[in-house]
């Protein structure tokens, strides 16, 4: 595959300039302009955080790029589906009253705001995946699959089960109907080590399935109700909630890599990346651990693939923070340093599966050139 072209501006603002405005110009550089959108759907795609998480992106952004489509004859809307745990945005009305306490509204984002799967998750169309390995047709929220016209807009962080939460996750699990999101969790579930649970209780309040007892003081998981999500590994401070399969979370990715792949194919897309607040686990918790790493920086890119390496690579340059989780890690006396931040802040992910699956479809290329604007 060619290089692909990635276009990346830091967060300095000089005393006039705001971020808002660098990341207009930076989709203009990218190219957003060269997208017919005349008259057309256009769905924004990102997440709008669970209630009591701030490491969500600001309404502002999502602004920013509703109103560069709207300059272009655009019918822009902010959409996501809805969850397969039960948090704030189990059901369209709980999300949308999630979002709107969040700052997401009509007034904040200049457009409106579309649950893609409907009232209960299951508005969903069964879309093919072009060149697919393990999901021959992946189940996409409808309103996302509607739309002519496709950008995502992500906010990179870390993740406990899949390394970080990039492009290809927010697009992939994000745009999965909760049955898509059943499909692409169900390969693995995690077990309990009884010599290290605590019954603290911590993972049971985590699973998003009422999965997790303590029959004996000790966490038992009811695998007829675990739906695999691995929330519950994150949860655990003391190890003792693990992945028996190896190969679950690699699993996990390339699945991820195959439903973006349904999204994405045969119709214009954008895509642009936001690395600040990388907090090691997703935006669906309903808390954010302290950044693992410093804030990077914007990136956009036609291509979901090179925009995600692009990432991934300027968080691996990037300086660990000593009060994090990362940071933590890396001081523990006994602690075997994979030299991968994010390995090193969640040990059981294979990140680079997703990668490697989405360049192997065709969804994109890994190779990239960076363009600093």
């Amino acid at each position: 595959m060619e290089k692909s072209t990635v276009y990346f501006t830091n967060f300095r603002c000089p005393v006039g300039t705001s971020q808002i405005d660098k990341l207009k110009k930076l989709c203009i550089a990218a190219g957003i302009r060269n997208i017919d959108m005349d008259g057309k759907f256009v769905a924004i795609k990102m997440h709008f955080g669970e209630l009591g998480n701030l490491a969500f992106l600001r309404p502002n952004y999502a602004k920013a790029v509703a109103d560069l489509c709207k300059e272009q004859g655009g019918l822009p809307f902010l959409t996501d589906c809805n969850t397969l745990y039960p948090g704030s945005r189990k059901n369209a009305l709980e999300h949308l009253d999630c979002a709107n306490l969040n700052g997401f509204n009509t007034i904040s984002t200049g457009c409106q705001i579309l649950i893609g799967d409907g009232l209960r998750g299951t508005d969903e169309i069964e879309v093919p995946v072009v060149n697919g390995e393990y999901c021959k047709t992946a189940k996409i929220g409808r309103a996302i699959m509607d739309a002519d016209i496709f950008i995502s807009l992500t906010h990179f962080k870390g993740h406990e089960s899949t390394g970080f939460g990039g492009t290809v996750k927010n697009i992939g699990m994000g745009c999965g109907s909760r049955a898509g999101k059943m499909e692409q969790h169900k390969s693995g579930k995690p077990a309990i080590d009884e010599n290290l649970c605590r019954g603290c209780k911590r993972c049971a309040k985590e699973c998003g399935s009422d999965a997790i007892s303590y029959p004996n003081k000790k966490a038992v998981i009811d695998y007829d109700k675990c739906k695999g999500c691995g929330r519950c590994i994150g949860a655990c401070s003391f190890d003792a909630v693990y992945n028996p399969n190896d190969s679950a979370n690699e699993l996990l990715d390339r699945k991820m890599a195959e439903y973006a792949q349904a999204v994405c194919h045969d119709r214009p897309c954008f895509h642009i990346s936001l690395v600040q607040d990388i907090s090691p686990n997703c935006d669906c918790h309903g808390e954010n651990d302290a950044p693992i790493l410093p804030d990077i920086g914007m990136f956009a890119s036609f291509d979901p693939i090179a925009l995600d390496q692009a990432c991934a690579d300027a968080c691996l340059k990037a300086t660990p923070i000593a009060n994090s989780q990362l940071g933590e890690n890396l001081a523990k006396p006994d602690w075997v340093c994979h030299h991968n931040h994010f390995k090193d802040s969640n040990p059981n992910v294979e990140w680079e599966a997703t990668l490697d699956q989405g360049e192997k479809i065709g969804l994109g290329s890994r190779s990239y050139e960076l363009k600093e604007i």
